[in-house]
């Protein structure tokens, strides 16, 4: 049996099963029939021989394990393989052998025992590592995160991304946003004192300012805080009358705030505003309050309407009384109609008589 081996590769001798030697470049006679038989194979990557255990080819060869690198992942660690410092490969199994004869391989080892670990960790390196072995965190601007060990607060995170090891604990972060929020209660119908039904929109804003606190004691932020705002208002607005309510609804959104404000502490935020945005009448109340308010409009039209004829008459009586008094005003006020006249009248024709006279009679 002939063997070839070229310069890039490595032989492999066995008999009977068994590992004898590594060969290295050049030709090789074996009798088939004494039980031998050669595996021969590229020095580039892994080692994918495996006919014998890695431990004999190490132990029983020195020249071998000259040629290769022998890594080694310890328990919670996971290894990141380099060629020529350049990381190509995440390692996860226990042991591993590399040709290290062509190219340069090196491995790098990250501990993940502790969870605040991976923080230190080259971004390249997360980047080719499964989602299983680590949590990425991402806290956008105005959030807080809340950090959990095993169920256990650790500490919070402001704003920023990180990352943590899942390997010995489970790692939970929960997202609080601290931003301003509006809350808006739409149709929110409540009887008035005078058994009127009505509907009212409310707006108000909202933030939280002690989150932790509100993780923990409080299920359904939003949907708490808008029950709070509903009581409050039918607490306000079932003691008024119809009447009232119209007058008073700055007086109804001030109230509401305070009433919130007292309540904050309860729901661990702070209210920054509330005030009503409507008050909606049922549809035939809303037609008797049109129909007030034409009569009303009416009303002060006719007023209206008699005092500037009544200042008119006043005006007339105060200027005959001049002009009968004052006879150059009476002929200054015929030559102010004269000339009146004359602008609509587009030919005279002056017959006999006086023109004064004429235009007395056309006047007339």
């Amino acid at each position: 049996m002939k063997i070839q081996v070229n310069q890039n590769q490595c032989g492999f001798l066995l008999k009977d099963g068994r590992f004898v030697k590594t060969l290295a470049s050049g030709t090789y006679h074996y009798m088939k029939a004494l039980g031998y038989e050669a595996v021969v194979e590229e020095m580039e990557g892994a080692v994918k021989f495996d006919k014998v255990p890695k431990e004999v080819l190490l132990e029983q060869d020195p020249v071998f394990a000259g040629k290769v690198l022998h890594a080694m992942v310890p328990e919670g660690h996971i290894g990141i393989l380099k060629e020529s410092g350049v990381a190509r490969q995440i390692l996860s199994e226990a042991e591993y052998l590399y040709w290290n004869v062509w190219n340069r391989y090196s491995v790098e080892l990250l501990d993940m025992r502790e969870p605040e670990a991976a923080n230190q960790v080259n971004k390249a390196y997360l980047a080719r590592i499964p989602l299983k072995y680590y949590k990425k965190i991402e806290i956008q601007p105005g959030e807080l995160g809340i950090l959990y060990y095993d169920n256990k607060v650790v500490k919070e995170l402001e704003a920023g991304t990180y990352y943590y090891w899942v390997y010995s604990r489970d790692v939970l972060c929960r997202i609080v946003d601290l931003k301003v929020k509006p809350l808006e209660i739409s149709g929110q119908e409540i009887l008035t004192a005078d058994r009127i039904g009505v509907r009212i929109n409310l707006m108000c804003t909202y933030k939280v300012v002690d989150p932790g606190t509100m993780i923990e004691t409080i299920k359904n932020l939003e949907n708490q805080v808008y029950a709070c705002v509903q009581l409050v208002i039918r607490e306000y607005v079932g003691r008024y009358r119809l009447d009232e309510l119209l007058q008073q609804k700055e007086e109804i959104s001030q109230f509401i705030f305070k009433r919130l404000k007292e309540a904050e502490g309860d729901y661990c935020i702070k209210f920054c505003s509330a005030g009503i945005k409507d008050i909606i009448l049922p549809g035939e109340i809303r037609d008797i309050m049109n129909t007030v308010l034409v009569a009303e409009k009416k009303a002060q039209a006719n007023v209206i309407t008699r005092r500037e004829e009544v200042a008119s008459t006043r005006s007339l009586l105060n200027t005959a009384k001049l002009m009968d008094e004052n006879k150059t005003l009476y002929k200054l006020k015929e030559m102010e109609c004269l000339e009146r006249i004359c602008a609509q009248v587009g030919n005279i024709q002056v017959g006999g008589g006086a023109l004064l006279e004429q235009l007395k009679a056309l006047v007339g």
